[in-house]
C-alpha cells in the first residue's frame, strides 16, 4: 500500500487546514475569522467539513483513510453519526458510518459537559473498479475530523475539478442538519444537479449576517454565490427589523465588493411553523426532553412583532423589497424559501424537531434549488 501525504491541495471546499498532534484538521472559515470571534457554536460548526471532500485522480481499487472523529451529542438525545461518503465519477458509490472518536457529551438539564476520549476511526473502501478515475471522499457534515492518513494500492494524484465554484451561506439547515450523509445535504445534492463546485460556508445556528462572513464571500473564489438569511436571526431573537435590512444591504455590499457581477441570489426562510407568526428566541421543548429526540418551541409572543421583533414572514416581505429597491444590480436575485419548502410541503414532511428537514426533505429542497437556479433560464444559467 502507498501512503499520499495529506495536503491542501487534496482538499475541496475548505477554508484552511490546522495541523494537530494527530494528523489535520480542515476547516470552513479561516484562521483569522476563528482569532476574531471565537464564538464557541459558530467554532464548532465551522469545523465540521460540510461539503468538504477529499479529491483525487487514482487507479487504486482499495482506498484506506485513516481519520480522527469528534463529536458533541446531548444526554438522552439520539443523534446519528456521520459518515464519510465515496463518489466516484460523480456518482455515490458507498457510505461509512462512522464509530469511536472522542464525545463532548452536554447535559440539557444541568448545563453540564463532559470529555470522553476515543480511538480513531480507518474508513476502507474495496473492489473499486479498475481505471483512472476521479475519486471524492465527502467528510461528514455532522462531525469534526482530524485526517491522519491516506493509503492506496496505486499512486493517487490531486485533481482540479474544472467546474464553476458555487458558494453557498445558511443555517444549520444549508449546514445539513437531520440529512443522513454528507452528499445528501441540499446544497450538495444542489451542485451535483447544477454541475458546481460546492463550497458550503452554511453554519448551524450562526447565520447571523455578520460581517466576517461576508468577507470571507468577497475574497474567495466564487462564480456563483448565494446566501440564506432569516431563521437563526428569529430564533436567536438577534435583532429588530430596523438593524435586519441595513445589516443584509451592508452583507450584500461587501460581497459586490469582491463579486460585482456575479450571479448572487438572496434566499429567504423556507417555511417553519414556529416561527412563521411567532418571534423568537427558539428553545427546546421541554416535553421532549427525556424522550431520546428533541424538537424546537418559539418562545416569543406574536404581538411582539409591533416592537419590531422579526418572524419569517416579516423577513421574507423585508427581504424581497430590499432586492427590489436595489434596482442597481441587475445579477442580484431573491428567491422566496417557501418555493423551496412551503406550508403544503409540511403536511406531507413534517420537519421532524419542527425545524430542521428529514433526508427525503433535503434531496427534495435541493432538487428544487437546482431547477431554479441551473435552469437554461435560471440565475446560475450564464456558467
Amino acid at each position: 500500500m502507498i501512503t499520499t501525504p495529506l495536503a491542501a491541495l487534496y482538499l475541496h471546499g475548505a477554508a484552511d487546514i490546522e495541523p494537530t498532534a494527530r494528523g489535520l484538521r480542515p476547516h470552513r472559515l479561516p484562521a483569522w475569522v476563528r482569532a476574531q470571534f471565537p464564538d464557541p457554536q459558530l467554532l464548532m460548526a465551522e469545523a465540521q467539513p460540510s461539503g468538504v471532500r477529499l479529491a483525487m485522480t487514482t487507479a487504486a481499487r482499495t482506498i484506506t483513510l485513516v481519520s480522527h472523529p469528534s463529536r458533541v451529542t446531548y444526554k438522552g438525545v439520539d443523534r446519528p453519526r456521520g459518515s464519510i461518503d465515496f463518489v466516484v465519477d460523480g456518482d455515490l458509490v458507498a457510505s461509512d458510518l462512522l464509530d469511536g472518536g472522542d464525545v463532548i457529551e452536554v447535559d440539557f438539564q444541568t448545563g453540564a459537559t463532559s470529555f470522553r476520549p476515543g480511538t480513531a476511526h480507518t474508513t476502507v473502501f474495496t473492489h473499486v473498479f479498475d481505471g483512472d478515475k476521479v475519486v471524492e471522499l465527502w467528510l461528514p457534515h455532522n462531525e469534526s475530523l482530524e485526517l491522519i492518513e491516506l493509503r492506496t494500492d496505486a499512486p493517487v494524484h490531486p485533481v482540479a475539478l474544472n467546474r464553476p465554484v458555487w458558494i453557498h451561506h445558511g443555517s444549520s439547515i444549508s449546514h445539513g442538519s437531520n440529512a443522513a450523509t454528507p452528499t445528501e445535504i441540499w446544497p450538495a445534492v444542489a451542485a451535483r444537479i447544477g454541475g458546481a463546485e460546492l463550497r458550503n460556508l452554511g453554519f448551524g445556528g450562526s447565520a447571523l449576517v455578520d460581517p466576517f462572513v461576508a468577507r470571507v464571500i468577497r475574497d474567495a473564489r466564487a462564480d456563483l454565490v448565494s446566501v440564506k438569511l432569516g431563521i437563526n436571526v428569529v430564533n436567536l431573537d438577534s435583532m429588530r427589523l430596523r438593524a435586519f435590512v441595513p445589516a443584509v444591504h451592508g452583507f450584500l455590499d461587501t460581497i459586490r465588493a469582491g463579486h460585482p457581477t456575479k450571479p448572487l441570489i438572496l434566499i429567504s426562510p423556507i417555511f417553519c411553523g414556529i416561527h412563521e407568526d411567532t418571534p423568537g428566541p427558539g428553545s427546546f421543548d421541554p416535553d421532549s426532553l427525556g424522550t431520546g429526540h428533541i424538537r424546537f418551541i418559539a418562545t416569543g409572543r406574536s404581538e411582539d412583532q409591533r416592537q419590531g421583533k422579526l418572524t419569517l414572514r416579516v423577513i421574507r416581505d423585508a427581504l424581497a423589497s430590499l432586492v427590489d429597491r436595489r434596482t442597481g444590480d441587475p445579477n442580484l436575485h431573491y428567491l422566496d424559501g417557501t418555493t423551496l419548502y412551503g406550508e403544503a410541503d409540511a403536511v406531507e414532511h413534517p420537519l421532524p424537531d419542527a425545524l430542521h428537514p428529514d433526508t427525503a426533505t433535503h434531496h427534495l429542497i435541493g432538487e428544487r434549488f437546482a431547477k431554479y437556479a441551473f435552469a437554461q433560464t435560471g440565475p446560475f444559467s450564464a456558467l
